[in-house]
């Protein structure tokens, strides 16, 4: 239960995380300002790569001891690679939009599904 709930609280900081990302890239798009590298883009990376790399650890040892229906090791890489890759290209106005708003939405419907799969794996919705 311990690895369950550590993968919940990651998965949630995380999807806090890909907001962050989502209202800087608008600000970033709108105003056509980059964000200042050492202030702002380096700080928030480096959080985002350390907790995405504690979640993919954590996240593909249950779905690999688990097994469950729609999730697989592959998408909790992906996943973790398109949270590194969002939080440094939300600062950039040149960042295409179709391709950060794709990635995005894919971290998003992965972080739900294994926040979902745990609950309903664990018996507990919204543990």
């Amino acid at each position: 239960m311990e690895l369950e709930n550590s993968i919940l609280t990651l998965s949630r900081k995380l999807l806090v995380n890909v907001d962050t990302a989502h209202k800087k890239f608008q600000y970033s798009k709108e105003k056509g300002i980059r964000g200042d590298f050492y202030s702002e883009v380096k700080p928030f990376a480096d959080e985002v790569k350390i907790a995405a790399d504690a979640w993919r650890e954590s996240a593909a040892k249950w779905v690999r001891d688990n097994r469950p229906k729609n999730l697989h090791a592959n998408q909790i890489e992906t996943a973790a690679d398109y949270l590194e890759v969002i939080s440094v290209q939300a600062f950039f106005p040149e960042t295409s939009k179709k391709r950060f708003l794709d990635q995005l939405q894919s971290v998003e419907f992965i972080l739900n599904s294994m926040i979902i799969a745990i609950e309903e794996d664990s018996g507990q919705p919204g543990s």
